[in-house]
This record gives C-alpha cells, sequence and structure tokens, in this order.
C-alpha cells in the first residue's frame, strides 16, 4: 500500500511473538494483493481497466468495503470519495507550480469524479465504473482496513495485546505488559517533534491526515495537497486532522473528509457521530477538539 507498518504486540516469549507478527503481516500484503491500485493483478486494477466497459465481478471482501467507502461518501456530502483517483494531476505540490490552473482546466480535471458513477451489483458482487478514464483508489481506508483485519486476526489467536500502526493509522486491543493502557503522542501544534499531551487508546483507533510539509502558497494563501474531489481545489485552513473510533477503517476514511470539510462543518458532523472523536489543528496551529477529547 506504499505506506510502513509497523506492529507490536504483546507474547509470553519472543518467538510466539514473531511467530505471529509474520501472520500479521502476511495478512496486511493478502489484503494489498486485493485492493492495490499499483498492483496491475489486483481485482481494484481489473475494475479500473474496465471502467466504461463492463462490470466486474469481485469478492465480496472488496465489494463489501467500496461499499462501505460509498456509504462514507454519503455521510460526509462527497467530502470523502474513492474516485478520487480520477482526478487530473493539474496541481502539483513540489515547488514547480508558478500559475493557478485555469477554472476550465480545474473543471475538467473533476469530470470523471463522483462515487455516484460506481455501480454496485449486489446479486453477482460485480462493480462498474460508468465512465472511461474513470479510477477508484482505495488508499484512504484500506490502509485503516488491512489494520483492522490484522488486529482481527490476532485476537482470534488469542494474542492478548498490541498495536498495528500504518504509517499513523493505528489500532490497538488490550493493554501493554505492565497493565497500563497504549497511549498516543498528540504533536505540538508549533512544533511537530514536540509531544503536547498523551491520551490512552483502549481498544480503539486513531488516523492523522496531515499537510503540515505539502502546499502551495498563492497571494499569500496556503493550499494543502489534499484535493476536494467534488470542486478538484485544494484544502485550505485546516493543518492536521486526528480521528479516533472503534477502528481504523473508519477513523482512516473520515480524516481525510474532514480535511475536505473543513474545521466547522468537520467538527459538527463528528459531533453528530457516536463513538467518535476529532482533534484538528488550524492552519494558524490553534488546536480544536471535539466534545469527548479530555484534555486541556
Amino acid at each position: 500500500m506504499g505506506e510502513k507498518f509497523d506492529i507490536t504486540i504483546v507474547a509470553d516469549n519472543e518467538e510466539i511473538g514473531y511467530i505471529n507478527i509474520e501472520e500479521a503481516v502476511s495478512e496486511i500484503k493478502r489484503i494489498e494483493k486485493l485492493m492495490s491500485s499499483w498492483d496491475k493483478e489486483s481485482e481494484t486494477s481489473e475494475i479500473n481497466r474496465n471502467a466504461g466497459i463492463k462490470p466486474v465481478k469481485v469478492s465480496v471482501e472488496l465489494f463489501k468495503l467500496i461499499e462501505r467507502a460509498n456509504q462514507i461518501s454519503e455521510i460526509t456530502d462527497g467530502a470523502f470519495d474513492i474516485t478520487f483517483s480520477g482526478l487530473d494531476k493539474i496541481w502539483k505540490f513540489d515547488g514547480s507550480m508558478k500559475y493557478k490552473p485555469t477554472k476550465e482546466q480545474i473543471k475538467q480535471s473533476v469530470s470523471k469524479v463522483g462515487y455516484r458513477k460506481i455501480i454496485l451489483n449486489e446479486d453477482d458482487h460485480s462493480v462498474f465504473l460508468q465512465l472511461k478514464g474513470m479510477k477508484i483508489g482505495l488508499g484512504a481506508i484500506a490502509k485503516g482496513y488491512a489494520a483492522d483485519k490484522a488486529k482481527e486476526l490476532m485476537v482470534e489467536k488469542q494474542v492478548r495485546a498490541g498495536v498495528i500502526n500504518a504509517s499513523g493509522d493505528l489500532t490497538t486491543w488490550g493493554t501493554k505488559a505492565t497493565g497500563e493502557k497504549w497511549l498516543i503522542g498528540i504533536a505540538n501544534p508549533l512544533s511537530k517533534d514536540k509531544i503536547f499531551s498523551w491520551l490512552p487508546v483502549l481498544e480503539s483507533s486513531v488516523a492523522t491526515s496531515e499537510s503540515y510539509d505539502k502546499f502551495i502558497s498563492f497571494d499569500g494563501k496556503k493550499y494543502s495537497h489534499i484535493l476536494d474531489p467534488r470542486s478538484g481545489l485544494p484544502t485550505t485552513g485546516i493543518n492536521s486532522v486526528s480521528v479516533f473510533s472503534k477502528t481504523a477503517e473508519w477513523s482512516d476514511a473520515l480524516a481525510t473528509a474532514i480535511f475536505v470539510l473543513g474545521l466547522d462543518s468537520g467538527m459538527a458532523l463528528i459531533n453528530q457521530i457516536k463513538g467518535t472523536e476529532v482533534i484538528i489543528v488550524d492552519d494558524n496551529n490553534k488546536m480544536h477538539k471535539s466534545s469527548g477529547i479530555l484534555f486541556d
């Protein structure tokens, strides 16, 4: 999935621990082979190759994930959208851009984007992308899903505790060997290398989207590398979003969506969802937290 996974488990001895970690790694690799759009043999790549041509029958596992992704698109009014992969790459965040794209270029860039153009057939578990050139990319949800599945496997095997960390999207179960809760450090907005506060994470997950380093500026305004799939415009106003919930999949997808929705709409959404909390750092490095986050 193009990301680094760190796996920590609590085991009776080192040998058993490494056996369990290898099994977790195998599960993550299995999901990658199934869902990565970078792998030409994956079911996701097959769907993309047949966009505008024909439906593709896929595994129940992938079908259900795409179905859940579309439900998140509905909840977030399209701020989360797995068809974002079809966006034309007109924005560059490597320092090479001298001018903003034109309105026409921006409008054209989203012409192949829209989750409602994904046709799902429950009867044969087929997926059809209506337009030629459409693409789906599961990067903003599959990473969390893979972490959840690795955790699920470990729990089934009665591994009593651990952490699966997919490059900042992590899920936990049990407690440390000492009996203490797992802790996640919240970065200080004014200095990313310093911890502002430690939060206990018990049987839950957290995912972070950030744009401290990848952005461009025009006329003194900062534009993030995270694009709004509805408009084709870069997001503004937020530096980072951390979402806390029961599953890494849910946290992963919502962190991206809130970046797009912005501070007010994103916070309003989270405050309506039971069991889900958020910390948002705006582009003035001011921290905002939902009602269930308990630190001063």
